[in-house]
């Protein structure tokens, strides 16, 4: 088999979109994580809401660490979006080829959203641990990704790998979302189509955001609980009061997925498993929107470009054989 140059188009372009978004709504990311990280009771919360977050790095004179851990970030996404859109399109192709189908439906669509969900995750959750840690240490004292990693084990370094494969629905329903919408949309023009096809369709650019976020809202919504956990498990670990420097008993209990969630409903009760779910719907849509216009954007431009590359390679060892 051959090199899948529509899935390596779809790959590329949903890398470049997923950094060029994360890089811009680094900061409101920051905020929402620290927001998300603090699991106290409601008389002794620091952070009120997102925006108090914000102020306290405006008042420390601490703006820049809302982008610790920035390049971290960005590594994380650009290679598990390269690695998720490229295992969802070569998946779907796959699947298109033996089934003699031409379109997908929505559980076949799902199955293969999660499985190369899935295989995103295996590959990044060290990436996604350290940057976690690093967002929700306190302003002006994160580390980088090396040290990070190493003051910890291997398996450290995993925290949070059930709870992330679990949401491996949340890009599952967002895309399939996104997928299904899409394929409405542009139906009639697909159907006016004739002749031999050069370049996969794409939506225009305002087409592309409003659908990018209504799937995510729609994804974030149903996932948000696991979302918060995720977040708590991963999290810095801070001094509480009477620890003086080993994490705490509670601390160590909120490592898993069972301690995270009995620690929320104890401390803040069942709205806090929704704590900064606007922010987090806010941040997510916003990214997800903007990631999805720019990859429906510049998908064209890179499958041109690797038609082209292809075409290069093919005459020139066209010509070394024949000389």
């Amino acid at each position: 088999m051959g090199i899948d140059l529509e899935s390596v188009a779809e790959a590329t372009s949903g890398a470049i979109g997923a950094l060029v978004s994360t890089t811009i709504l680094y900061p409101l990311d920051t905020c929402k994580t620290k927001y998300q990280a603090e699991v106290r009771a409601h008389h002794q919360q620091k952070y009120r809401n997102i925006s108090d977050v914000l102020w306290e790095a405006i008042s420390t004179h601490q703006v820049l660490s809302l982008y610790q851990g920035l390049g971290t970030k960005n590594f994380q996404s650009f290679i598990s979006q390269f690695i998720y859109f490229y295992g969802y399109s070569f998946f779907k192709r796959l699947y298109l080829e033996k089934s003699g189908n031409k379109n997908m439906g929505t559980r076949a669509n799902l199955i293969v959203a999660a499985a190369a969900g899935a295989c995103t995750v295996i590959v990044t959750q060290p990436l996604d641990t350290a940057s976690s840690k690093m967002q929700t240490s306190e302003f002006g004292k994160s580390k980088g990704l090396w040290k990070t990693l190493s003051e910890g084990t291997w398996i450290e370094a995993f925290d949070g790998l059930g709870i992330s494969l679990l949401l491996t629905s949340n890009p599952s329903i967002q895309y399939t979302v996104f997928d299904q919408l899409k394929q409405r949309l542009l139906r009639g023009q697909l159907s006016k189509r004739t002749g031999t096809k050069s370049s996969p369709e794409a939506l225009s650019a305002l087409s592309a955001f409003v659908l990018g976020a209504v799937s995510k809202c729609i994804a974030s919504c149903l996932t948000y609980p696991a979302i918060r956990c995720k977040v708590m498990i991963q999290a810095a670990e801070e001094d509480e009061e009477g620890s003086n420097g080993a994490p705490s008993k509670s601390q160590k209990s909120q490592r898993t997925v069972s301690g995270a969630f009995y620690t929320i409903w104890k401390r803040e009760g069942l709205l806090g498993f929704f704590k900064g779910l606007q922010a987090q719907i806010l941040k997510t849509v916003l990214s997800s929107a903007l990631l999805l216009m720019i990859k429906e954007k510049i998908t064209k431009t890179t499958w041109v470009i690797l038609l082209a590359v292809r075409r290069y390679l093919f005459v020139n060892k066209s010509r070394l054989k024949s000389a």
